[in-house]
């Protein structure tokens, strides 16, 4: 169903040092640079870019929008989350653990990266 997601940026060195983190930590390899000065990141047939907004305005979070990582376990997930604390993003929520729900046992790990975008690290139990 989905192609890519992408997310703005104030910042892409502050940028690329977080998603660098985050997406080795998940078993990624850090982003490359387009000559638009877009970052992309390529990880599991799935596509992550991270742009300065083309209308050249300041790129914001938006509100009420979550990016899920898919992780291959709870450790991942917490690796992930190590490093993105590390790399500048900010924790959220509750703690990384076991969440039980409609959709079943999920294993979450939440956090902000530098621009405020919110993201998830989920693991289904």
């Amino acid at each position: 169903m989905y192609s890519h997601n992408m997310v703005g940026t104030n910042d892409v060195a502050r940028s690329k040092k977080f998603y660098d983190a985050t997406f080795e930590a998940m078993g990624g390899k850090a982003g490359i640079q387009d000559d638009k000065g877009r970052l992309i990141y390529m990880h599991n047939n799935g596509i992550f870019l991270v742009t300065p907004p083309i209308d050249g305005e300041a790129a914001t979070a938006g509100n009420g929008c979550t990016i899920g990582f898919a992780m291959d376990n709870p450790e991942q997930a917490d690796a992930w989350h190590a490093a993105g604390l590390a790399a500048g993003g900010k924790a959220i929520e509750d703690p990384p653990g076991v969440r039980s729900g409609g959709m079943g046992d999920l294993y979450l790990a939440y956090l902000r990266d530098p621009d405020g975008n919110k993201l998830c690290a989920l693991k289904r139990m």
